[in-house]
């Protein structure tokens, strides 16, 4: 009996070291070399990338001019800020934006869709690359950060949540020009229909 037991234990033990192992790099793709922390800021990344681009496809072309006030950002200008954020922010972690990219009027740089589409993906590319090459060592270095101090641990944490909080606006934009975001539509037919009533 004592054996059984034993066993079973270990095959328990067995079963959870591999899921442990298994969420230490969540993602399918198998992106080697991504660990810990960086596994966790890269899933979530990805998630983003994921909505970002569906929302932006499922949006008109005409509706990349809209803005629910004069005083705050367009769709278009909601996402080339993001991409702009992207391709800038991760130079704190080691990873420059590319040669051509110009902070400079980024934001307002262009109103069409397949160029904001592209430029949103590439720059989401461009983040998981530097996720990616930044060593797990240098996330408790510490660097100046608005009058303060911060790690480089935080800065990871600092562009997923700017990001998040953009997805969030951006989603608050389709709903009122009503447009369904494209996960929400997945869910509404995922539910079983209700029955007629007579």
């Amino acid at each position: 009996m004592k054996h059984i037991v034993l066993r079973f234990c270990l095959l328990v033990l067995t079963i959870c070291a591999q899921r442990a192992a298994a969420q230490v790099n969540p993602y399918k793709d198998g992106t080697p070399g991504v660990t810990g922390y960086r596994a966790e800021v890269m899933a979530e990344v990805m998630v983003q990338e994921d909505k970002f681009t569906r929302l932006a496809e499922a949006i008109p072309a005409e509706k990349y001019t809209w803005r629910p006030s004069a005083d705050v950002r367009s769709f278009a200008e909601v996402f080339l800020h993001v991409a702009g954020a992207n391709y800038n922010l991760y130079k704190l972690v080691g990873t420059p934006p590319p040669a051509d990219f110009n902070p400079q009027g980024f934001g307002k740089s262009t109103t069409d869709k397949a160029k904001i589409i592209g430029t949103l993906k590439d720059s989401f590319a461009h983040a998981k690359a530097a996720i990616k090459a930044m060593p797990e060592a240098d996330l408790g270095k510490s660097m100046d950060w608005f009058g303060g101090k911060i790690t480089e641990r935080g800065i990871l944490l600092f562009i997923v949540r700017h990001a998040a909080e953009h997805l969030g606006q951006s989603i608050a934009y389709a709903r009122f020009a009503g447009i369904v975001p494209p996960w929400s539509e997945d869910q509404e037919k995922k539910q079983p229909e209700k029955p007629k009533q007579n």
